[in-house]
């Protein structure tokens, strides 16, 4: 209870009327905080309510005043860890960032540590607690001052055992999320159907007396502040409304919700331990598994090939003339249909035939090589060389693609321009889907006999002329010295 009471409250600032400090460091040497601006760092107090977060620099007698951070706006705010260091080098991955509008650069501050980042990740999950708190109460519309004042209430409770369980565990810290319900509901499946059932619950609270309420637990906790708010908001409500709820008829609906999010959770633990072994293996045994995957594409693509290269006539007209008519009759949505029935029909098949069977269902790689070490070298090299071209390749073809778009005087982008309106004005004019059947035959044609008769060699020559002949934007490479 050390966190909750008798803190002493940001220096220039009016805390709410049930604004409670939750969390203070920064008063100890082993609990420094420092704020980072830019290349200048600056150490002080930091304090977190259940409205927001208060940092105090340390002055030369006394704290300076109170910046705030409001942790109740919902939108472009965020909280999310950052490494920071000296004359702002990001060497140690020990701080948080709070973005936001009413801040240009952000509120960067560090929990420097000597070995991990145990209280940047704390500060980060009570930050991102109190932000998903103010959220749930906007989204759910809870209005009522009793009402908010209850989802507080369990909030603070929640911070109330993890602080108690970070005392007793001071080796092995617990991991926070379990004891922050909104965290916890945020991540794990199902978790909003239980946030809803929250809700509900708290407009129930919120109409009735009830002793099994957070805010009537912490009332009894000897926490002053909080705990006559709550007695005399409840005392109000209770002149009006005399009832009294029921724990098991509050809580069956919740502990449902709670069970089936559970299930869920364990469910897909399972699934996220079969990933393991995968997200373990180095790139050599990633490819191999790769290229084991695509083989079903890789066994199909003989068959496409076949058609597009006349290898059997029959077989391409009749490819090309059910493409026709599809396009032609508008039926693409229908072909679409039954391709998605023809692949359920298959995946039934593929599970009527693995019930039979009764054999594992796993992949078989072989990554057995007949190259020697010296040979894996060498292709590991040239696949870099090549890799290192394509990449020079689709720098030159943007380049000159931007030299086009730029240029200021040019016969080339005079002639692309003319070329766009014709394209432009063709398709306006044409409706689209003679485009497709025409396009689905050209593509035919000059693949057969009859288009490579036709090809002419002479218009692709004079096409890479063209394309060789246009000169790239200059490119100038900066580094801090030209700087």
């Amino acid at each position: 209870m050390k966190y909750l009471q008798k803190q002493t409250k940001p220096k220039g600032v009016d805390l709410a009327d049930d604004e409670i400090i939750l969390h203070v460091e920064g008063t100890m040497a082993s609990q420094r905080v420092v704020r980072h601006i830019k290349k200048t760092s600056w150490p002080g107090r930091l304090t977190l309510t259940n409205y927001g977060l208060y940092f105090e620099a340390a002055g030369i007698i006394n704290y300076e005043d109170a910046l705030k951070v409001d942790l109740t706006k919902d939108g472009a705010s965020s909280a999310k860890p950052i490494s920071t260091g000296p004359w702002g080098a990001p060497l140690f991955d020990k701080a948080i960032v709070y973005e936001s509008p009413d801040f240009e650069d952000g509120v960067v501050l560090e929990f420097p540590e000597m070995t991990s980042s145990t209280r940047r990740d704390h500060w980060l999950m009570l930050v991102k607690e109190i932000t998903l708190m103010h959220q749930f109460l906007k989204k759910y519309n809870v209005e009522s001052p009793l009402q908010a004042r209850e989802i507080h209430s369990r909030t603070i409770l929640g911070i109330i055992r993890l602080h108690a369980a970070r005392e007793m565990l001071r080796i092995s810290p617990p991991d926070p999320k379990k004891f922050l319900i909104f965290s916890l509901f945020e991540e794990v499946p199902k978790g909003d159907f239980v946030l809803e059932e929250l809700a509900e619950i708290s407009q129930k609270v919120g109409t009735a007396k009830t002793p099994c309420s957070s805010s009537s637990i912490l009332r009894n906790m000897n926490m002053e502040q909080l705990g006559n708010i709550l007695k005399e908001a409840e005392e109000d409500k209770c002149k009006e409304k005399g009832k009294v709820i029921d724990k098991e008829e509050m809580l069956v609906s919740l502990e449902s919700a709670v069970n089936q999010t559970r299930e869920e959770g364990k469910e897909i633990e399972k699934a996220k331990a079969t990933t393991a072994e995968l997200e373990e293996e180095g790139i050599t045994e990633s490819v191999a598994v790769l290229m084991e995957l695509m083989r079903p594409m890789q066994d199909a693509l003989p068959w496409f090939q076949e058609v597009l290269n006349w290898e059997r006539p029959s077989r391409t007209l009749f490819v090309l003339s059910i493409t026709i008519l599809i396009v032609y009759k508008e039926w693409v949505g229908k072909a679409i249909a039954a391709c998605l029935v023809w692949m359920v029909v298959r995946m039934a098949q593929a599970r009527q035939m693995k019930l039979h069977t009764k054999s594992e269902d796993a992949v078989k790689v072989s990554t057995e090589s007949d190259q020697t070490m010296t040979e894996s070298i060498v292709s590991a090299q040239y696949g870099l060389i090549r890799l290192h071209q394509l990449i020079q390749h689709v720098n030159i073809t943007i380049m000159k693609l931007r030299s086009i778009y730029t240029s200021k005087a040019s016969k080339r982008a005079s002639m692309v321009m003319a070329l766009i309106l014709a394209l432009a004005i063709f398709f306006a004019v044409v409706p689209f889907k003679l485009v497709i059947m025409f396009g689905t035959i050209y593509c035919f044609v000059i693949t057969s006999s009859v288009g490579r008769y036709m090809s002419n060699d002479q218009s692709n020559r004079r096409m890479k002329e063209w394309w060789d002949s246009i000169p790239i934007v200059p490119v100038r490479v900066l580094n801090s010295a030209s700087k």
